[in-house]
């Protein structure tokens, strides 16, 4: 690219950040060198100075300067081919609990990692082809689950529902609850557990700690559902913030680690002298995700869970019934 272009916004970009936009269409483009070219006023959209975290509107005019060895287009990029097995095909799309022309929504099973890292070679974003259907776009992640975690997922089926969907998220339009089975039963009924959390070691760990002095801003509400004597109880747990494992190191914060987490809740949690049944995989479940404009999509419990609740008398019919957090806006 030598000279000046002029690109038009399009009608699937609307709402898109600006630095967002770049990094679509020029990948190459680092964002302190973008930064630097909006300071000078070389970037405006519609003949107008901007920011990096502008939002752009269909139809709108992008000046984009000479990028020099930045400017890789979207078309130069290498087509991405995921490592896949072809029978996680149907794996995949049998996760599907709901779908529009915007939206799917997957019920992700306990161990599937949502992205892949080390030693992770089968993952969900490798799979993510599979679930394109009908669609032009390939779906994309618009959130995160935990490897040990079960439940909903939603995933953006094109351009413009990613953005929305991530806007929601951020400014908490939308409402994640989450069911956990916990060891012990917390003392009130309901409360709101705030508690800043922080990275416990180097790269690489990612155990999260309580840290009051360095620790990013975490909240998390709670109320009990049901109760199994005093030793066990199921609760409804809604996660304000989003930081990792969040919910886990909360539940341990006030004496009721979920059961099956041996990262936070030690070895009396995994609970091997109880009996065979009772499975050592985290109790924890995204239950249901709750949309601006009324949209509520709910995920069955995993197997380990309904056997649990089975043995310890817990009602998933009766439970879906409580209206959890209704006096909480």
């Amino acid at each position: 690219m030598t000279g000046v272009a002029i690109r038009d916004v399009k009608s699937d970009e609307d709402g898109m950040r600006l630095d967002r936009w770049f990094k679509t269409h020029y990948p190459a483009l680092t964002f302190g060198r973008l930064q630097k070219l909006l300071r000078k006023g070389d970037v405006r959209v519609d003949g107008k100075r901007v920011k990096t975290n502008a939002r752009l509107e269909g139809g709108q005019k992008v000046r984009v300067p000479p990028l020099g060895e930045f400017a890789i287009p979207e078309a130069g990029r290498e087509k991405r081919v995921p490592k896949v097995d072809p029978k996680d095909e149907a794996f995949v799309q049998d996760l599907v609990i709901f779908k529009n022309e915007d939206v799917i929504a997957i019920n992700k099973p306990h161990g599937l990692a949502v992205q892949g890292g080390t030693k992770t070679e089968r993952h969900l974003d490798g799979m993510l082809d599979f679930l394109q259907f009908d669609a032009e776009e390939r779906p994309r992640l618009v959130h995160r689950l935990d490897r040990d975690t079960s439940g909903v997922m939603l995933l953006a089926r094109n351009r413009k529902s990613s953005t929305e969907l991530g806007r929601g998220f951020k400014k908490h339009e939308t409402r994640k609850v989450y069911w956990a089975v916990v060891v012990g039963v917390p003392e009130a009924e309901s409360g709101t557990i705030s508690l800043p959390l922080s990275k416990a070691g180097g790269h690489g760990n990612e155990k999260m700690i309580a840290d009051e002095d360095a620790g990013k801003n975490a909240i998390t509400e709670f109320e009990i559902i049901e109760r199994a004597g005093m030793k066990f109880s199921l609760i409804a747990l809604w996660p304000r913030t989003g930081r990792t494992h969040q919910l886990r190191v909360h539940m341990a914060a006030i004496g009721c680690p979920i059961l099956g987490d041996g990262k936070y809740g030690g070895k009396e949690v995994q609970l091997g002298g109880v009996g065979e049944k009772v499975s050592r995989k985290v109790h924890l479940h995204a239950r249901e995700i709750d949309l601006s404009g009324g949209m509520r999509i709910v995920a069955p419990l995993p197997e380990h869970m309904r056997t649990t609740f089975d043995l310890w008398g817990f009602d998933e019919a009766e439970a879906s019934k409580i209206e959890v957090f209704a006096n909480i806006h």
